[in-house]
């Protein structure tokens, strides 16, 4: 593991093939992607390596006490401010994700009616992602077994690994979901893993603690995230740099405004650097890329690089998500709890004609994730029944609803440059709030309390639904047409020839699973198509 800072903080004397701003799922993997090419990569990643400490487990570390989350204030539409859910270390947001890895359904990529409005067609279909995503899975060691998912697409391999075994009980809960006609499967998940022969985690495992996934960085580096599957692997060849501690400030074009010639980055120290580049990639995250190129506005460009057509910030999205504990009547003495999703209801239901969206497990939760969400729940759980008893019985779901891309929802500046974030809390919610009453419905035959669910908000940082940004997308969306979008379908500026975005900006919408496996298998696609504009190879 690099430790330390690597490469040069002030290289005005270089000159690269390819930067790439940001070291979570898109730039991350596009930095891998191209490193065998042999060309110049330069990665500058805002912040430095995640300390490995024991408070990367550490319930009220990570959730209550926020550790690791930037110590930075966003606004909202009415000049509120709020902390987002964002984190700035070598491998982005993925140090902290669950790595639950879903390949958006078929259905996500054309035109789909929802309850509340229309999700639009992506200008590629499945088949164009199929391959990439096939590759992603492999790359992010990615655990699961197709043919399981009622909702999933035709896939051209099997995961690589087998699926993570349920523990007893939720096995349990597997067969009891069964029972009532749906079809549970085994989510994928990105994890570094020995198993049994059954396919259970065993003591040998690397990722004995797993039940640290879901928000929590892996002290031992067995989750697949950005650093561990891409960077630091990409750094291993001679041709690969990383700078730490490098805040992209604006990026600056030749006279014409069809190239960006300069990388300007704030350094720690309060200096500037700039870094020249043949391609520049951004992969800041939605709101941060869209900031970016509004903040790099010039004559050229007076509203903002690739922005011509007025696109760039707005389409904000996030998924509609609940965090959900039930009680189970048992003891719920699982350890590896996120093994298990359903997706009957992803395109509709019985009684409700548009999606709903999916139900997959969280992390187990604990007393101290319980007592601090004691305030909340006054008056939902029960005083006889203590935070580690609660933790005992608990059984945790996340349900995940589509948002809708609406120009209105959008990423703005003000003078001082900070970062304005507009947001319709209430786009599409009725589909999750079915949801939920569709898990509510049968929790009596699941072996749980019928009158415990109880909001589990800390999995969302406590700032549900504007400050939960880590499923955000959408504001630099691509597709064929300059007049409605930002970028082509390779992810390229229309308006600059050497301008990329290579991370969840680019989604025309957001379907209703986790977005990351799109984000690392259109980057994977992305860096064939650089590495072929290089006249270079690129190793799948």
């Amino acid at each position: 593991m690099h430790d330390e800072p690597t490469g040069p903080h002030s290289d005005t004397g270089q000159h690269y093939d390819v930067i790439v701003i940001g070291t979570g799922a898109g730039g991350g993997t596009l930095a891998h992607r191209l490193a065998g090419t042999g060309k110049r990569i330069l990665l500058l990643e805002r912040g430095g390596y995640l300390p490995r400490e024991r408070d990367n487990w550490d319930s009220s570390a990570v959730f209550v006490r926020a550790k690791y989350r930037a110590p930075e204030l966003w606004y909202d539409q009415n000049g509120r401010t709020f902390p987002p859910e964002v984190n700035y270390y070598v491998g982005g947001n993925t140090k902290f994700y669950g790595a639950a890895l879903f390949r958006l359904r078929p259905e996500d990529f054309g035109k789909l009616r929802h309850h509340d409005g229309i999700s639009p067609a992506w200008p590629l279909s499945y088949q164009d992602f199929e391959p990439y995503y096939t590759q992603a899975e492999h790359l992010y060691l990615v655990h699961g077994r197709h043919g399981e998912d009622p909702t999933e697409g035709p896939t051209s391999a099997q995961y690589a690994h087998p699926p993570v075994q349920h523990e007893p009980r939720i096995q349990q809960l597997s067969d009891d979901l069964e029972k009532q006609g749906l079809r549970p499967f085994h989510l994928p998940i990105g994890v570094n893993l020995t198993q049994d022969e059954q396919g259970r985690p065993t003591h040998r495992s690397a990722c004995i603690r797993c039940d640290r996934v879901d928000g929590f960085p892996c002290l031992l580096g067995a989750k697949s995230d950005s650093q561990v599957i891409c960077v630091d692997p990409a750094l291993e060849y001679p041709n690969v740099t990383l700078v730490t501690g490098a805040n992209v400030r604006r990026l600056e074009t030749d006279a014409g405004g069809r190239n960006v010639t300069n990388v300007v980055a704030e350094l720690p120290d309060g200096s500037s650097a700039s870094f020249h580049g043949d391609i520049v990639a951004v992969a800041c995250g939605a709101v941060n890329s869209a900031a970016l190129l509004l903040r790099s506005a010039n004559d050229r460009h007076p509203r903002g690089l690739a922005n011509s057509a007025d696109i760039v910030g707005r389409h904000y999205m996030r998924h509609n998500n609940l965090a959900l504990m039930a009680v189970s009547h048992e003891p719920n003495n699982t350890r590896f709890q996120k093994t298990l999703a359903v997706n009957d209801w992803y395109l509709g239901a019985d009684d409700f004609d548009y999606p709903l969206g999916g139900i997959q497990m969280l992390g187990k939760s604990d007393a101290d994730q319980i007592r601090g969400e004691a305030p909340r729940w006054a008056g939902l759980a029960s005083p006889d029944m203590p935070f580690e008893v609660l933790a005992q019985h608990a059984v945790d779901f996340w349900l995940c609803g589509e948002d809708l891309p609406a120009p209105e929802n959008r990423v703005t500046l003000d003078s001082a440059g900070n970062i304005h974030l507009a947001l319709d809390e209430t786009n599409n919610i009725t589909a999750v709030t079915h949801l939920r009453r569709k898990l509510q419905s049968i929790l009596g035959h699941l072996g749980m309390h019928t009158h415990y669910l109880l909001p589990h908000t800390l999995y969302l940082h406590k700032d549900m639904p504007i400050g939960a940004t880590a499923h955000q997308a959408g504001t630099i969306r691509f597709g064929n047409d300059p007049r409605t979008s930002a970028l082509d379908t390779t992810c390229k500026a229309h308006d600059l020839d050497n301008l990329y975005v290579v991370d969840t900006s680019f989604f025309p919408s957001i379907g209703a699973v986790n977005p990351s496996l799109t984000a690392i298998a259109n980057a994977l696609r992305v860096g064939d198509h650089i590495a072929e504009r290089l006249g270079a190879s690129s190793p799948a």
